[in-house]
């Protein structure tokens, strides 16, 4: 009696196509889930530039900082200081977090040099990163556009 070892071809090409299968279903959930955890970084980065900025403002009493940059963490053990103000992580400061491009525009200062508005865009580097825009400003309102980059005109988020 001859005894056979081993998977036949066809059983194999069943398993493979099982695999492909399961495949094809769970990558573009995958992806979907991937935009998501970027959008709701985006909106948590821009609530956090929101509180940084306050807390700038307050602190050092100069009005809102001049560049994104300011928030920054000093360099080695240095303290902060309002160039330097360590209220944000580096990533952040520089402009880029979790497939999206935060865009820091600070309104003209007055008569004294205080700047007392800010906007702060936030756009995904691509559609595979995220599908919506971004708007916050000195009022702490996070805005969404899910066309274009968004504007004080756009809908605030829910929540």
């Amino acid at each position: 009696m001859k005894s056979s070892k081993g998977f036949s071809l066809i059983e194999l090409l069943i398993v493979v196509a099982i695999i492909l299968i399961i495949a094809a279903i769970a990558i573009p959930n995958l992806l979907r889930s991937r935009i998501a955890a970027n959008q709701a970084s985006a909106v948590g980065s821009l609530r956090t530039l929101n509180t940084a900025e306050i807390t700038y403002s307050s602190t050092y009493n100069v009005g809102f900082t001049s560049a994104l940059s300011y928030l920054a963490p000093p360099t080695g053990t240095g303290n902060p200081t309002s160039t330097a103000a360590g209220l944000i992580d580096s990533v952040l400061a520089g402009g880029a977090k979790s497939g999206y491009n935060f865009a820091y525009t600070p309104g003209a200062s007055d008569a004294t040099g205080r700047i007392n508005t800010y906007e702060i865009t936030a756009t995904p580097v691509s559609n595979s990163t995220g599908t919506n825009y971004y708007y916050t400003d000195q009022s702490g309102v996070i805005r969404q556009n899910s066309t274009t980059t968004a504007a004080s005109t756009d809908s605030p988020i829910a929540g």
